[in-house]
C-alpha cells in the first residue's frame, strides 16, 4: 500500500467472503494474465493466483480489504510463486529472470503498472493467438487460459467432446512454453494474420455470457461484460472496420439484457420482449459503430451481424421488423461466411418474411444434408415453425428432439413449456 492510503475497514469474516468471491468474479482473470505474463507459466501463474486469493480471506478479514484488491492479489500471486519454486527445489534455474520482471513492474509509476495489467488480458490472448500455435488450439486455449471458461465449457462451444478439449488445451499451453513464445501485443505489421483468432475468441465469451451454454441462467454478465470491455480495447489499438462491427455486434445485442428473461429467469423471445426495457446508451453507440465501419466498405461479417441486430433495434415493435432487410443481409452474410448456422438463422428470417412452410424448406434442407443435427436450436426453430404451419405432431417430435439436446436449465423449462402448449 503506498503511503497514505488507508485500508477499508476491517469486515467481519463472512463478509470478507463474500468480497472475496466478488473480487475473484470481476478480478481473477485480470489477476490471472499479469501472473501469467510476469511467471511465464500458465499452470505455476494459476496456483500463485488461487494461492493468493486464498490468503485475502484471512488477511482482509484481520487487515481489512486494500484500496486496490488487484494490485494487492498480484504482488501476493507474485510472492507465492516464489515459494512455491523454491519448494520444487526450481528456485535458483527461474528465481533471478522472475525476480528481475517483479522488480520492472515493481519500480514502475503507478500510472504505468495500472495500464500494463489492464493490457495483459489482450496481450494474452495475442500470444495464445500467435501463428505457431495449432489454430484448432488458439482459440480454446484463450478461452480456457485467459476468459475462464470451464473445459466443459469450452468443448460445448466447438461441439467437441471435453477429453480431445482439455488435450488441445494442454498442447497450446506446451507450446507456449517449449517455443518461448512472448507475451506481447504484436506490431502492427504482424496484426492481420492475428487479428480473426482473437475477434473471434472475444465473440465466443460474449456468446458464453450472451447465452451461457449450460446452467441455471440464461446470461453471464461478467462474460459479455468482459468481452466488450476486450472489444473496446482492442478497438483503440486498432481502429478496424471489423473490429467495429465487433463491439456494435455485441453492445447492441447486450442492449437487449434487460428484457431477455423475467425475474424468475424464464427466457422472454425476442418478438415478446419489453423494447422499452432495452438500453438505448448501447443500441446509440451500436448504430454509431455500424455506420461507421458500413461506411468504410471493408467490412466483413462481424459488421453484417451487427446490420441485422441494428435492423431489430430500430424496430419499435415486433411487428414493424423490416425482415425484408433482413433476409437481405444474411444472403450478404452467406457470401462472405457460408456456414450452416448463418443459413439457419436466415430460413428463420425467411419464415417471419414469407410464412412458416417457406422456412420449414429451408431448415429440412439443412437437417437433410446431416447439417446441424446435434444442434438442439435448428430442432427447437423447426418444432416452432410446425406449430406455427400448424403440424403439430412434427412440432412435438421436434422440440422433444431440441429437449433432450439442450444444457441449459431456462432452455429446458421454455421447450418444456412450449410441449405442454401443445
Amino acid at each position: 500500500m503506498s503511503p497514505g492510503q488507508r485500508p477499508m475497514p476491517v469486515p467481519t469474516d463472512q463478509k470478507t467472503q463474500q468480497i472475496v468471491d466478488e473480487v475473484y468474479r470481476l478480478e481473477s482473470r485480470r489477476v490471472f494474465a499479469t501472473l501469467v505474463r510476469l511467471l511465464r507459466d500458465f499452470d505455476l501463474a494459476e496456483e500463485a493466483m488461487h494461492d493468493a486469493f486464498a490468503l485475502a480471506v484471512t488477511q482482509w478479514s484481520a487487515l481489512g480489504v486494500p484500496e486496490n484488491p488487484r494490485a494487492w492479489l498480484i504482488s501476493t500471486g507474485r510472492f507465492k510463486a516464489i515459494d512455491a519454486l523454491r519448494r520444487r527445489g526450481r528456485i535458483d534455474e527461474m528465481a533471478p529472470d522472475i525476480l528481475r520482471r517483479l522488480d520492472d513492474v515493481a519500480s514502475s509509476n503507478a500510472v504505468r503498472a495500472s495500464h500494463e495489467i489492464e493490457d495483459d488480458q489482450l496481450r494474452l490472448i495475442f500470444t495464445c493467438c500467435h501463428p505457431a500455435i495449432d489454430p484448432m488450439v488458439q482459440v480454446p486455449l484463450t478461452l480456457r487460459e485467459v476468459c475462464g471458461l470451464s473445459t466443459d465449457e469450452v468443448a460445448c462451444a466447438f461441439l467437441t467432446a471435453p477429453a480431445t478439449m482439455a488435450q488441445r488445451i494442454v498442447r497450446g499451453k506446451a507450446k507456449i512454453r517449449d517455443a518461448g513464445i512472448p507475451f506481447v501485443i504484436p506490431t502492427a505489421a504482424d496484426f492481420p494474420q492475428r487479428l480473426a483468432s482473437v475477434m473471434a475468441v472475444i465473440y465466443l465469451v460474449f456468446n458464453e455470457g450472451y447465452s451461457a451454454s449450460s446452467g441455471d441462467v440464461v446470461t453471464r454478465a461478467d462474460l459479455s461484460g468482459e468481452a466488450i470491455r476486450l472489444g473496446r480495447l482492442l478497438l483503440e489499438l486498432l481502429p478496424h472496420p471489423e473490429v467495429m462491427g465487433l463491439l456494435a455486434l455485441m453492445v447492441l445485442q447486450e442492449s437487449r439484457r434487460p428484457a431477455r428473461a423475467t425475474v424468475d429467469g424464464d427466457i422472454i423471445l425476442l418478438e415478446d420482449q419489453d423494447r422499452g426495457l432495452w438500453n438505448d446508451s448501447l443500441i446509440k453507440e451500436g448504430l454509431s459503430l455500424v455506420e461507421r465501419s458500413l461506411s468504410t466498405s471493408r467490412f466483413g461479417p462481424y459488421s453484417v451481424q451487427a446490420a441485422i441486430a441494428a435492423v431489430h433495434a430500430t424496430a419499435r415493435t415486433a411487428e414493424q421488423t423490416d425482415w425484408p432487410q433482413i433476409v437481405t443481409l444474411y444472403d450478404t452474410l452467406l457470401s462472405i461466411n457460408p456456414s450452416p448456422v448463418v443459413e439457419l438463422n436466415r430460413a428463420v428470417a425467411v419464415a417471419m418474411r414469407d410464412g412458416a412452410e417457406a422456412g420449414l424448406v429451408l431448415i429440412d434442407s439443412i437437417l437433410g444434408r446431416g447439417d446441424l443435427v446435434d444442434y438442439y436450436l435448428s430442432h427447437a426453430a423447426r418444432g416452432e415453425l410446425c406449430r406455427r404451419a400448424g403440424r403439430i405432431a412434427e412440432a412435438r417430435a421436434a422440440l422433444t428432439q431440441a429437449l433432450s439436446l439442450v444444457r441449459q436449465e431456462p432452455e429446458r423449462r421454455f421447450l418444456t413449456r412450449r410441449l405442454s402448449e401443445l
